[in-house]
């Protein structure tokens, strides 16, 4: 080859993202030297513990984004997802049903542990397959690596020996970041008891090549095994990580705040790396932790209290979640909201999409709006639409979904005719979208918004509230409100300024204001003193409902429409 991939991508970064500010750094730091057939290798990985929570996908999109600026630049890359299930399992989580009888499982590996929730094979398998079958929602398909299968088959016999090898260099760079060094019978292996299957064994010896022993302080078991021909042999965490880097040939991986601390993981797996295996630590940056809004401190899989990325989904649309992280610096901490900042985030992200559409107005916002633009691309699932899609602000969806009563087809063919009536109608090409966002917007009505947020429609015949104030002023007013309100919607072609301008001069020759009105109109209609903008609302109300039904939800007893017949 003639040129190094060094010499084959741009001298600049694609954009100021800071995605492809790494992925430029990786070509330029592990390009040189490189077949043009070896593609660079992102990777990523957790143990597969309990749920794999939202605070574990920061590092799985943090390493797909990177991997997309990297094919973005026609750079040959991998992405590979490595499965730690051949970890112990150390403490059973709160949230799991048979607690007690899941106790004799612990210390041995998280593949043994059944499945007391599902079918699959193992409690570790069901947690790999709940992410796996939801990561291709969200454009992610990486290549998985399950470790308990790699060590079960011997594959890393010639690191294990390697590690035993050099034992006492790896011993000197653990020792340099304890308080306390390690015990002069120290060996850098773990055991898995081959009769109790726990893993509180101890080092018995090596013989310098293939042969190691060991004994279980549990039940006494004790044999020799031969690297290349057992599985019950494997690396701590510190050495294991730094094998596999050379081993699967890592060029990136990021990791978490706590890894990336002085004298951290990070740290010394890089030492060992290079001392023992003959590699350079992949390039790497610091990702901070995602918080829950409400909920503090850092997510957990231990303890079981802890929303899942399905969860998620539930809420957000699969562009929006990855808007949330191609949106924000890794080493940036931020929440992920479930309160009222829902809305404001949808509205967030409709106008980094409009900044993607539409030209730059001048040159002072041509460079932000690069800046959004190369975000929106990132939270695509796949390439962006050619045509805007579909967009509206969240609060007017969930206020129309409340009207017409949820998401059934009956009343999403009603929510289509009033926004295509209102003149901003669903096109086909956005009819995945509508319905995914419809979705998202009742599961939040329904699960998470403030209860002064929520609203239902008073039956045609349902008393008022009981505490109703209406006064001699307001009962005189309704029947001239219902009067105009019958003239204004059978006139045909509403014009909503100039039915809510006429609304204004009637409360204003009654002698009254919108304090007077208008909280006694949303009692009638939905119970409470506030709701939505009252205009629009009246508007929708009278689209699900009709005229006679909403001139009914705005009569009370004690006035009349004597004086208008």
């Amino acid at each position: 080859m003639s040129d190094t991939l060094a010499n084959s991508y741009p001298d600049r970064p694609r954009s100021d993202h800071w995605a492809d500010i790494c992925a430029h750094k990786i070509v330029r730091e592990r390009g040189p030297d490189r077949a043009a057939d070896r593609p660079f290798v992102c990777a990523s990985g957790v143990t597969p513990s309990g749920t794999i929570h939202i605070g574990n996908f920061r590092e799985i999109i943090s390493v797909e984004l990177v991997f997309r600026a990297l094919k973005d630049i026609g750079a040959p890359a991998r992405f590979i997802y490595s499965w730690d299930d051949y970890d112990v399992f150390r403490k059973v989580p709160d949230n799991m049903p048979q607690k007690e009888w899941l106790g004799q499982f612990l210390r041995q590996s998280i593949t043994r542990v059944p499945d007391v929730v599902g079918n699959a094979s193992s409690y570790a398998k069901a947690n790999e397959e709940e992410l796996e079958a939801v990561l291709p929602r969200l454009g992610i398909e990486p290549e998985y690596l399950y470790q308990a299968q790699k060590y079960q088959a011997s594959e890393y016999a010639e690191g294990i020996r390697k590690a035993l090898k050099h034992r006492d260099i790896i011993r000197r760079q653990l020792d340099e970041h304890r308080s306390r060094p390690l015990a002069d019978d120290w060996w850098p292996v773990s055991f898995f008891c081959g009769n109790c299957h726990r893993d509180e064994t101890f080092c018995t010896g090596w013989d310098g090549d293939w042969m190691v022993g060991y004994s279980c302080k549990h039940c006494g078991h004790a044999e020799q095994l031969d690297l290349r021909r057992t599985g019950l042999v494997k690396l701590p965490w510190r050495i294991d990580w730094p094998m596999r880097w050379a081993c699967e040939r890592v060029d990136f991986e990021p990791a978490g705040k706590d890894h990336h601390s002085e004298g951290g993981s990070f740290t010394t797996a890089g030492k060992i790396c290079k001392a023992v295996y003959g590699s350079e630590a992949p390039i790497t940056f610091q990702y901070d932790f995602v918080r829950i809004k409400g909920l503090g401190g850092k997510i957990s899989s231990s303890s079981g209290e802890v929303l899942s990325l399905k969860d998620v989904l539930k809420i957000y649309p699969p562009e929006m979640v990855r808007f949330l992280f191609a949106g924000t610096r890794p080493n940036s901490e931020f929440a992920i909201s479930f309160d009222l900042d829902v809305l404001k985030i949808y509205d967030d992200f409709a106008r980094c999409e409009q900044a993607y559409y539409e030209a730059p107005k001048d040159g002072k916002t041509a460079k932000k709006q690069a800046k959004l633009k190369r975000i929106y691309e990132l939270s695509q699932v796949g390439k962006p639409a050619e045509q805007q899609p579909f967009s509206m602000p969240l609060r007017h969806l969930c206020n129309l979904l409340q009207i017409y009563g949820g998401v059934d087809a009956k009343a999403l063919t009603a929510v289509r005719e009033f926004l295509r009536q209102e003149g901003t109608p669903v096109p086909e090409h956005s009819d995945r979208r509508f319905r995914t966002w419809t979705e998202c917007a009742w599961n939040w009505v329904q699960e998470y918004a403030p209860e002064d947020f929520c609203f239902r429609l008073r039956e045609p015949g349902e008393a008022p509230a009981p505490d109703f104030p209406a006064g001699k002023e307001f009962l005189a007013f309704l029947p001239r409100l219902r009067e105009y309100l019958r003239q204004q919607f059978s006139a045909g072609d509403l014009d909503r300024k100039a039915l809510s301008n006429g609304f204004y001069d009637l409360m204003k020759e009654a002698g009254l204001d919108s304090g007077e009105v208008f909280p006694q109109v949303y009692r009638l209609l939905i119970g409470r003193d506030n709701g939505p903008r009252l205009i629009g609302f009246l508007e929708a109300v009278h689209s699900a409902i009709g005229t006679d039904a909403l001139l009914e939800l705005l009569q009370v007893s004690g006035d009349s429409d004597e004086c208008f017949q």
